[in-house]
């Protein structure tokens, strides 16, 4: 290739060109958030083929086959070439291939048949019955939490007692039984010609790790290897990869181990610090020059995986040094949270930054509930990607449908998903009952309702319904009482997942907290999507804000990131804090989560949260913030206020306090002791020993003299 057909070589910064141009032997390529780990990729497929090297002795291993085939294509681009010989996809689409040619070996024709998941699910429950597992009189697995418990024994390599531990305790009883039914689907599918998608990568290691001879064939079939986002991979991939590049190891694998946050689909984050073990000589190159945010971002999540006990060291560093410093808002609750996050979403948006432009990530999807009604109120759309939204999962719909019945005894809608969760009642004795209420209108049919049926439930239900009084209790006592009433139906049906589950019912209590009656509470719960879709469609130009999960956010990117419920047991969760390697992984998932912002970042934490059965308790600040030296960000103490000193003077006072004057000595319940310096109509500005000059409204502020 001429030089002229090498320009792109020039828009590589160093490291990149270096990751480039390495073409024989291992390379580990560490590649920091925003560092251009795609382009390095595409140029190096470029490259290689300017080099002379063939096409089809290139692989490409990604995690999405449509990734794949468009850094093959951007590759070609480069050269004005043609690319499709090119091999590229993900592990799974590779093995598949390969099994149809050497699955023999196996025992396996060319025309095996793929199970997908539906399949699979149904398999284990035919097997399940006939080996009389279905018969037992507690309760056995259904057949998709079978399925998913066997994947991860073989993803994640390890026996079904420790991912029963684990995952689901509640089914360690029937270890032996399970590990006898996934022997039996372990056989039938090799007596059927049958592979499921986890069989793939197990198959195609075996044929690797015992067959010598076609680790040669394939490493001549495959002469340079690449693999993308290398820190997700598995351990049966990590395998993979060592055989499939054992005879020339000219393999390259680009990753990032400060953003592996997938452990719980089986993903081996120690797979990437292992490398260099399986090939002597690996050359590693790190992209640390960032393409993405401004450099006051990067400084703070430097800061924070630098705390990380295993890691790669790097600096990520921009050449865009301007920047506001993130911001930390410490609000009284979720709901002055809330109330910040679309005052400040409005202000952008009027400065010109578009929704879409904005995001605000959570660590799990329950921690978005209260926002997600306050941006309803307020007409701000927006989409959620990761878990439900609020009223999408069953059991919430289960409880507002308790709740509705109890202001609208005539919402015969939620009566019949309500008599439907009893137990000893069907669909056909719930249409009965619901033709009685729709007849009777007076107010003792609720007694009679009992001749229509034998079910204690529905008894106690009744009770329930008619001791409630919805215009005089608060919608948390209700919800209380309700919540009492259907706790066993809840563990009945959802007796799978349920203490996932409760931590939804746990954000529904929180969010009752702040109304005052239950019409009030259900009318802004279950607003109309109508009102949103109709003001997207008044403002075509305009796409919805963001609400994420972290985990749905990796590898995308927003102008502004508001991070919430940065607390200890949310974020970190509080299943993670009895493990060291979990806790490391909700390390690098808030690395990922700062690491999405360009311009502006936000850390949201709430100084008091609700728990229910408890009220609202103090919060303790995410260890994660807690870590950080302080001049890394500004801190914003209330929404009522605001954040500098010098912006004191510009507020008008409206009347001073007798409370209080000048010099007086006073103690804060979150800042502890300090002396007051000036008052300022109903704020008092107070100089804390560990926190400097503050201001502080009187009317939302615990403080109290010292004598």
């Amino acid at each position: 290739m001429s030089r002229e057909e090498l320009e792109f070589l020039k828009d590589l910064n160093h490291s990149q060109r270096e990751a480039v141009e390495y073409i024989q032997g291992p390379l580990l390529v560490i590649a920091g958030a925003g560092s251009g780990k795609t382009r390095t990729l595409v140029c190096r497929m470029a490259y290689l083929v300017a080099q002379g090297v063939d096409p089809e002795k290139i692989l490409l291993l990604t995690f999405t086959r449509r990734a794949a085939k468009e850094m093959i294509h951007r590759a070609g681009s480069l050269l004005k070439l043609n690319f499709d010989h090119i091999t590229g996809g993900t592990f799974h689409s590779l093995c598949n291939l390969m099994l149809r040619q050497y699955g023999h070996l196996l025992g396996y024709g060319p025309n095996f048949t793929l199970l997908d998941r539906g399949d699979v699910e149904d398999l284990l429950n035919l097997l399940k019955n006939s080996l009389g597992f279905s018969d037992q009189k507690k309760r056995f697995p259904k057949k998709q939490t079978l399925a998913s418990l066997y994947s991860k024994s073989i993803n994640q390599i390890k026996p079904v007692v420790e991912v029963l531990t684990k995952d689901y305790p509640q089914f360690l009883e029937f270890t032996p039984e399970l590990e006898r039914l996934f022997i039996e689907y372990q056989n039938y599918k090799r007596e059927h010609q049958l592979m499921d998608y986890d069989d793939l990568l197990v198959n195609w290691l075996n044929i690797l790790q015992n067959y010598p001879q076609i680790r040669e064939e394939v490493g001549k079939r495959f002469e340079f290897i690449m693999v993308d986002e290398y820190q997700d991979t598995n351990s049966l991939q990590g395998a993979i990869v060592k055989y499939m590049a054992e005879t020339h190891q000219n393999v390259m694998v680009v990753g990032d181990d400060s953003q592996s946050i997938y452990g719980f689909r089986g993903a081996n984050f120690k797979n990437i610090f292992e490398f260099p073990k399986l090939f002597a000589n690996t050359k590693i190159i790190k992209l640390e020059q960032n393409y993405r945010s401004t450099q006051p971002i990067l400084d703070l999540a430097n800061v924070t995986i630098a705390n990380s006990k295993w890691k790669y060291t790097k600096n990520l560093f921009t050449l865009k040094k301007e920047g506001s410093r993130p911001f930390l808002f410490r609000a009284k609750d979720d709901t002055e949270a809330s109330q910040f996050i679309a005052e400040k979403i409005l202000e952008l948006r009027d400065k010109g930054i578009k929704l879409s432009q904005m995001a605000v990530l959570f660590r799990s999807a329950y921690h978005s509930y209260d926002l997600e009604v306050e941006l309803t109120k307020r007409g701000i759309p927006f989409i959620k990607y990761g878990g439900l939204k609020l009223l999408e999962s069953a059991h919430i719909k289960d409880l507002i449908s308790f709740l509705k019945v109890i202001l609208n005894p005539q919402d015969y809608l939620s009566w019949n998903r309500i008599l439907l969760l009893l137990d000893g009642i069907g669909p056909r004795t719930a249409e009965k009952i619901i033709i009685f209420l729709k007849r009777e209108n007076t107010l003792s049919k609720f007694s009679k309702i009992e001749s229509l049926s034998s079910s204690l439930e529905l008894k106690r239900f009744i009770n329930i319904y008619q001791e409630i009084n919805p215009y005089i209790e608060t919608p948390t006592s209700i919800l209380g009482q309700i919540w009492e009433f259907y706790e066993p139906i809840f563990q009945r049906i959802y007796y799978e997942d349920h203490f996932k589950r409760v931590k939804d019912i746990e954000g529904l209590f929180a969010l009752s907290e702040k109304y005052h009656t239950l019409n009030e509470f259900l009318t802004d719960l279950v607003l109309e999507p109508l009102e949103i879709t109709e003001l997207e469609e008044t403002d075509l130009d305009e796409e919805p804000l963001i609400l994420s999960t972290v985990h749905s956010a990796k590898g995308l990117e927003w102008h502004t990131v508001f991070i919430i419920s940065l607390i200890e047991g949310r974020f970190p969760s509080q299943y993670t804090l009895q493990s060291e390697e979990e806790l490391e992984e909700e390390r690098r998932l808030f690395y990922v989560a700062v690491t999405r912002a360009r311009e502006q970042l936000y850390l949201i934490s709430p100084l008091m949260v609700y728990v229910p059965g408890e009220g609202k308790s103090l919060s303790k600040l995410s260890r994660f913030i807690r870590e950080l030296p302080p001049n890394l960000y500004e801190e914003i103490s209330s929404r009522k206020y605001p954040s500098k000193v010098e912006t004191f003077t510009e507020m008008t006072p409206s009347m001073n306090s007798n409370q209080y004057k000048i010099g007086d000595l006073v103690k804060h319940p979150h800042f502890g002791e300090g002396e007051i310096l000036e008052i300022i109509g109903e704020k008092v500005k107070v100089n804390f020993s560990n926190k400097g000059p503050t201001l502080l409204h009187l009317k939302y502020t615990h403080l109290e003299k010292l004598i």
